[in-house]
């Protein structure tokens, strides 16, 4: 079965953002290697850490593609933490406003777009269109 253009658009969205966190974790290294750090292992640890979850969005972005409800359910989750971290950055002085717009626009779009995608996948997995099966055991 071929994936929606919606299904495509949110599971690109997802990929684009992990791809970000990724460019992200590598200016840290080159910033790391200027010496800009005050803790080489905290920092060291917070690169790790940025790259794992910009893997697991483009998995998360992959699972989508793939039609899985544990894609889109992660997608949802890590949506809506980026507009709530967008919208407590609201408060801060000076207002960081491209932080709050790059968070809160894709954050937005990703989960308007999965709550889309849910809702057309939804009753189709019901009437057992789809012959495939979210369950390890294949049932």
């Amino acid at each position: 079965m071929r994936a929606s253009k919606l299904t495509v658009a949110a599971s690109t969205l997802l990929a684009l953002e992990g791809a970000a966190l990724i460019v992200v974790a590598l200016v840290e290294v080159f910033g790391l290697s200027a010496g800009d750090a005050a803790l080489l292992p905290s920092a060291l640890a917070l690169v790790v850490l940025t790259v794992i979850g910009g893997a697991g969005l483009v998995g998360l972005g992959l699972a989508v593609l793939r039609g899985r409800s544990w894609g889109r359910s992660g997608g949802m989750v890590l949506q809506i933490i980026a507009v709530a971290m967008a919208m407590s950055a609201l408060g801060v002085r000076p207002f960081p406003a491209l932080f709050v717009l790059a968070l809160a626009i894709p954050g937005v779009a990703g989960a308007v777009l999965l709550f889309l995608v849910s809702r057309r996948e939804g009753p189709s997995r019901l009437r057992g269109r789809d012959g495939e099966s979210d369950d390890a055991d294949g049932r």
